[in-house]
């Protein structure tokens, strides 16, 4: 009998190498690694545009309307060691009721007020700490404590893309604080599932001849034009692939190597794509009028704008930055002023412009920030942070309108009535989304993670 021309380790090695090669073959096959894939049931929403408001908005000065608060302004709060000698203090602006419904919002997001039937205002989140950085990250990824997926990530795995010349997930100036490439990274998810930066340096200058339709304001992003002939640079592409699936056979199994292979595709089919999309230039006077672009400080307008013109071409999820830090220790009056200001007119568009086109029934619209604020005063005009209850809102996408779910207590300290956790909330959308938090699971380091640890409930109060 003739020996075996294999040892153990090399039998080993070569059906290992062969195993990695089935599985790149399936998953070259399947549009990018990207398909789209089937719910778990059926979907309220197909897409989400999440409006990030970094540095905790004052949810009793926004939508928390709290008499007992007003009536005791300027008393001593009693609410526990960490407002000992403070002073509890209303509401900076009045809060009034809006629409049909009878929504309570501040007097400072008039054109917001005027979609009152339409927001869904969550009044009983809370998160696990109030800090900037670990609540920033848990409302991205579910975890405070570790590098975890962030939402978007799981949400792309989960569903896959609509347009595979784009990227899935796509997130817009993106603060570089408070946990940075993590709050739209993939973790230990496939690296295709991580989010596309565009800021920064990406988004500056490049429109401020927006309205000269003869203009050319240079690409819309930077590399997006390519340094070699189209075909040649096809013919360049081909070569690294081959050197990367050849180090892929032998390997056997190397995601980062996946990575690579997806992203160069990817990056390739953009650039027929993208440009189209960033180009603001071909939307008609009256948008761009109802945005409020070309009135002055319109950063935060032209990405609410390329949000809608995104989710109108496929993306999955997209992610805005809030213009400005909502982090008001002081100077409240002041400071909440601006912050509105900045981001009424573009929000209330974006609702609008959705509405008008039909894209707000299956596109979940999510206003939030990582945590609220004290009820009481710190520096005498601020208020310092509070992880025990606050506000977020939410549109389409299959909650109702014109519903105020959850409440705090009397003063607007700590969550009460339905208590929303991240988890809690995590499990909502993706239940929106037509995924079950329970089921959307990836095995790594020998067990199942999922967005939402191992707790969450679906909030079916909120659900249309």
């Amino acid at each position: 009998m003739n020996p075996s021309p294999f040892s153990r380790r090399e039998m080993l090695t070569t059906l290992s190498s062969g195993i990695g090669w089935l599985a790149f073959s399936a998953l070259a096959q399947a549009k990018g690694g990207l398909a789209s894939k089937q719910p778990h049931f059926a979907a309220r929403a197909k897409r989400v545009i999440f409006l990030t408001m970094r540095g905790g908005p004052s949810h009793v000065d926004l939508f928390d309307h709290k008499p007992e608060l007003i009536k005791r302004d300027g008393q001593t709060a009693t609410l526990g060691r960490d407002s000992a000698g403070a002073k509890l203090f209303g509401p900076v602006y009045p809060l009034k009721h809006f629409g049909k419904s009878g929504q309570w919002m501040t007097t400072l997001y008039p054109k917001l007020a005027q979609h009152a039937d339409e927001l869904c205002i969550i009044n009983s989140m809370h998160t696990d700490l109030p800090n900037h950085a670990q609540a920033f990250g848990q409302m991205h990824t579910g975890s405070f404590q570790f590098v975890r997926p962030s939402i978007g990530a799981w949400t792309l795995y989960g569903l896959g893309t609509e347009n595979e010349n784009l990227p899935g997930f796509i997130t817009l100036n993106p603060p570089a604080d408070n946990g940075g490439a993590q709050n739209y990274g993939s973790a230990f998810l496939p690296a295709i599932c991580q989010g596309t930066r565009i800021g920064g340096s990406q988004l500056p200058e490049l429109y401020a001849a927006l309205l000269k339709k003869d203009a050319a304001p240079g690409p819309p992003m930077k590399n997006i034009v390519p340094a070699l002939p189209r075909d040649l640079q096809r013919a360049q592409l081909d070569l690294i692939r081959g050197l990367n699936e050849h180090k892929l056979e032998r390997d056997g199994f190397h995601p980062e190597i996946e990575g690579a292979i997806e992203s160069f595709e990817l990056a390739f089919r953009m650039q027929s794509e993208v440009p189209d999309v960033l180009d603001l230039r071909s939307e008609p006077a009256h948008i761009l009028k109802l945005y409020g672009i070309g009135q002055g400080k319109d950063q935060f307008a032209r990405q609410c704008l390329l949000a809608r013109r995104m989710a109108e071409a496929g993306v999955r999820f997209i992610e805005i930055a809030s213009p400005g830090n909502w982090d008001h220790h002081n100077r409240l009056r002041e400071l909440l002023t601006t912050n509105c200001a900045a981001t009424d007119q573009p929000i209330a568009a974006l609702l609008s412009d959705l509405k008008s086109r039909g894209m707000l029934k299956d596109t979940l619209v999510v206003w939030a920030g990582e945590f609220g604020r004290t009820p009481y005063a710190q520096s005498g005009d601020g208020r310092d942070h509070n992880h025990k209850g606050y506000s977020i809102w939410m549109a389409g996408g299959g909650v109702k309108g014109g519903l105020t779910y959850g409440a705090t207590d009397e003063v607007g300290h700590k969550a009460e009535l339905n208590p929303m956790h991240i988890h809690d909330w995590h499990a909502t959308m993706l239940h929106l989304l037509g995924l079950d938090h329970t089921k959307l699971t990836y095995s790594y380091g020998g067990r199942n993670f999922r967005l939402t640890n191992v707790s969450g409930e679906v909030a079916k109060g909120i659900l249309a």
